[in-house]
């Protein structure tokens, strides 16, 4: 009896491997045909001074992280509390560390663009 089990489990085991690495290989998959046929509706598009296809790449890469996290971390067996925490932290970093990049980015290309640099020191 005590075979059985651990057989079926292994069967479980190894089915969710594959349907993990069958979600992550699709998502890359999508990441790198973007990447080279770059879509001129994409590229074209802006979005809070990015352009569309670039918003595409930021929540693709944050869903295959999630997913990394929630498969191979184990999160998706402990309690709600441990996993909203741990989500929840993780997105609220990505959002500011993307409004800084996107403010700071503007910056400097305002400055650039502008011509206010001094390199008098």
């Amino acid at each position: 009896m005590a075979h059985d089990s651990t057989a079926h489990q292994h069967e479980s085991s190894t089915k969710r491997i594959w349907q993990v690495f069958g979600i992550l290989s699709i998502v890359t998959i999508v990441e790198v045909v973007l990447g080279i046929f770059r879509p001129p509706f994409l590229t074209e598009t802006s979005i809070v001074g990015m352009h569309l296809l670039n918003w595409i790449f930021i929540i693709l890469t944050l869903y295959k992280a999630y997913y990394i996290a929630w498969a191979f971390m184990h999160m998706e067996q402990e309690t709600k509390g441990l996993r909203r925490a741990v989500v929840w932290s993780g997105v609220f970093l990505a959002i500011y560390l993307i409004f800084i990049l996107l403010t700071e980015g503007d910056y400097i290309y305002e400055v650039y663009k502008n011509g206010y640099i001094a390199w008098d020191f």
